[in-house]
């Protein structure tokens, strides 16, 4: 069952590969969406480590692709393995107190490993599927208290429709990052470029429309994220209610 440490020695986190974020993600995430089935197998971190929905980007890993990154997740700390029902071992991840965070600041971080970068509208309603968080202004301090211990940097200025991620990057990936979001609006493909011989393109926007247009573009993103988390969960509730009528019902 999920505990919250009392966070009293020193985190020890520290970079982690792809893989491994996921892995651990996976982990947290089904600790607080289906603690029944928690802890998990290697097979059903696998298994929830491809699924289709709530992760970027997409993986198709391997039993040995998650061994190995479990091998390393316990080395460094992050990651405890408990004896089975005799047959499988199974895993828990100890980021409690490895992050030094408490529920709802797991929560955040949680989808931040799963997702990557996100806007704080998106953030607010993926993360409220696991601990409650109100809107926006609830999650404001839970960031604050997140960037005070470096666990979270925000790769675009604070501020409406900005764009945020975890820090357990390496170097060259969280580089990569803010090089992509500081460009703004990506550039058109390859494909899409107009030959020497075509007309010429418009006029570009000015530089402050293009980086309103974006901040606009982000907001509404974050807002129907809220809107299908919220869509999600009352869906969620709706079954459970109609399972217990079948089962008063005996059917």
């Amino acid at each position: 069952m999920e505990t919250a440490s009392s966070c009293e020695s020193s985190p020890a986190w520290q970079p982690l590969s792809a893989t491994e974020r996921r892995v651990v993600g996976v982990l947290v995430e089904k600790a607080k969406t289906t603690p029944e089935n928690y802890p998990l197998t290697v097979n059903a971190i696998r298994v929830g480590s491809n699924q289709k929905s709530n992760r970027f980007p997409q993986m198709q890993l391997e039993e040995i692709n998650v061994e190995d990154a479990l091998d390393r997740l316990r080395a460094v700390g992050a990651v405890a393995e408990i004896v089975g029902d005799g047959r499988r071992n199974k895993y828990r991840h100890l980021l409690y107190k490895w992050l030094g965070v408490d529920k709802a600041e797991m929560a955040v971080m949680a989808e931040l490993l799963l997702r990557g970068a996100q806007t704080i509208g998106e953030l607010r309603g993926r993360a409220a599927r696991m601990e409650p968080i109100a809107d926006q202004a609830a999650l404001r301090p839970i960031l604050d208290a997140l960037e005070s211990r470096g666990l979270i940097v925000y790769l675009t200025p604070k501020g409406r429709g900005c764009v945020l991620t975890h820090n357990l990057y390496s170097e060259k990936e969280l580089e990569r990052l803010r090089r992509e979001h500081e460009a703004g609006i990506p550039a058109p493909s390859a494909t899409a470029a107009t030959s020497p011989s075509s007309a010429p393109a418009p006029s570009a926007l000015p530089t402050d429309s293009l980086a309103e247009l974006r901040c606009e573009l982000n907001e509404c993103r974050g807002q129907v994220a809220e809107l299908r988390a919220e869509l999600e969960q009352a869906t969620t509730e709706l079954r459970e209610k109609m399972d217990r009528l079948f089962q008063e019902l005996g059917m």
